[in-house]
């Protein structure tokens, strides 16, 4: 008898445990749209950690216009050793007051990430 409460004990803690975890998940695919009319603005994004993954994890942008691209505090480990490859941009963005900027000169869709590969996101520019 011990033993059936037990698992039932050991259910009901696992059951729990995945309804906290889908409560709490929300969005995990939030997009942001960042930028402003006009060349010369810098469009500013601040991505934040959440889900394990970075959020919003797909930023649209303008071509031709500088970004500025922060991680807030929220944001540790290997996910603040930021990568967009196909701009050739990696850096370790040691504070949330760091940042990496650069000015998108192509229309696609890129990835960015961790250096590790394990936190990814889109950057959308149009």
């Amino acid at each position: 008898m011990k033993n059936g409460f037990a698992i039932f004990m050991i259910f009901l803690m696992i059951v729990g445990f995945g309804v906290i975890l889908m409560k709490s998940s929300g969005n995990a695919s939030g997009n942001a749209v960042i930028g402003g009319e006009g060349s010369g603005n810098t469009q500013e994004v601040t991505l934040s950690f959440k889900n394990y993954n970075y959020y919003p994890n797909t930023v649209t942008v303008n071509v031709n216009q500088p970004v500025r691209i922060y991680l807030d505090n929220s944001v540790g480990g290997c996910y603040r050793s930021f990568t967009i490859r196909d701009f050739g941009i990696a850096k370790y963005l040691s504070t949330p007051s760091d940042y990496i900027e650069f000015t998108p000169t192509k229309t696609g869709s890129f990835r960015f990430a961790c250096s590790m590969g394990m936190g990814t996101g889109t950057l959308i520019v149009k």
